[in-house]
């Protein structure tokens, strides 16, 4: 016997994408690494007085976006590096962060840890998005390079071959990389996704700013759940050791969601060829179409119409 409100559906039919809230702009004020920390707050300060006026000028160019009479829904976040080095304490670190940024009047609503990008509880993040990745074998490829999943490394295009000639062989004829979306001139990059044996991976620095970008425009998901939702967190009631610091830490109680339509980040030059990997790399990942529709009809019900590709989502300012 059902009621009327009993519904049986095939699973495999129509698999359930759990939706997220959604700002129209998730600003990213900052990563913070351990010489960065060390540096002391004066260096803190510097940064945030650098990147104040660009974070303010986002903010307007959304609201300029959205038209007259309309309040943006924006946040800032800020990824600490406690993946590659481990230093301080949480609540000694964030301490530091929240009062050089309010010195510059700027407010952290979310503070990630770098390391929540490869794992997150019982989800390997970093593995998830890994599997997703796109291998495209490029034409005349002869095996001669294995894909990204054996190898590690992963390109925009073809590289140079390497070849050996025999003693009786004449010299071999040099090619030059090649871009497989080339306009007029080929920028050919080649990048190392992970390195180590597969059951201890580790995972590069570009390759998780990939999982941190998908995870601030809302398109990763595990089982059709959401990965890593903020945890509402003072900063006083942080634990001393990272490993037991949420992923994803909320600040601000009253702050926008996250995750957002669009995502800008303000960055040190320093910080440019991190992102060009970091775009290549998401130009080769299949983003489940459930999920990235899900995503653009309700920005088009909000009257944004976003690109087609998420990597069209991100915007930066080098500073």
């Amino acid at each position: 016997m059902t009621t009327a409100d009993d519904l049986f559906t095939e699973e495999s039919a129509s698999p359930v994408v759990q939706s997220v809230a959604l700002s129209h702009l998730s600003v990213e004020l900052g990563h913070l690494y351990m010489e960065d920390f060390r540096a002391g707050e004066g260096r803190l300060r510097e940064h945030f007085r650098r990147v104040a006026p660009w974070a303010q000028a986002a903010v307007e160019q959304t609201a300029g976006l959205l038209g007259p009479n309309r309040t943006p829904r924006i946040s800032t976040c800020f990824l600490i590096d406690d993946y590659f080095t481990r230093f301080s304490s949480p609540p000694e670190v964030i301490s530091a962060l929240v009062a050089a940024a309010g010195a510059a009047g700027l407010e952290i609503d979310y503070v990630a840890r770098e390391s929540g990008c490869a794992r997150a509880g019982d989800v390997e993040v970093a593995t998830l998005v890994a599997e997703h990745v796109v291998h495209e074998p490029h034409e005349g490829v002869n095996g001669g390079r294995p894909p990204v999943t054996e190898s590690g490394w992963l390109s925009n295009g073809e590289r140079s071959p390497v070849t050996t000639a025999s003693a009786m062989s004449g010299p071999s004829r040099w090619r030059p990389p090649r871009q497989s979306a080339v306009q007029n001139h080929s920028i050919f990059v080649d990048i190392e996704v992970w390195s180590g044996p597969p059951e201890d991976r580790l995972w590069s620095c570009p390759f998780l700013a990939s999982v941190w970008q998908l995870q601030r425009l809302g398109l990763l998901r595990h089982g059709g759940r959401p990965i890593a939702e903020p945890v509402e967190v003072k900063v006083e009631q942080l634990s001393e050791n990272w490993d037991e610091m949420p992923p994803i830490v909320q600040l601000n109680p009253r702050a926008s969601a996250l995750r957002a339509y669009r995502t800008f980040t303000p960055l040190d030059s320093r910080f440019l060829p991190i992102e060009l990997a970091v775009r290549t790399i998401l130009g080769q990942v299949w983003i489940d179409p459930l999920v990235d529709g899900q995503v653009c009809g309700r920005a088009r019900g909000e009257g944004m119409e976003l690109p087609t590709e998420p990597v069209g989502r991100i915007s930066y300012a080098f500073l």
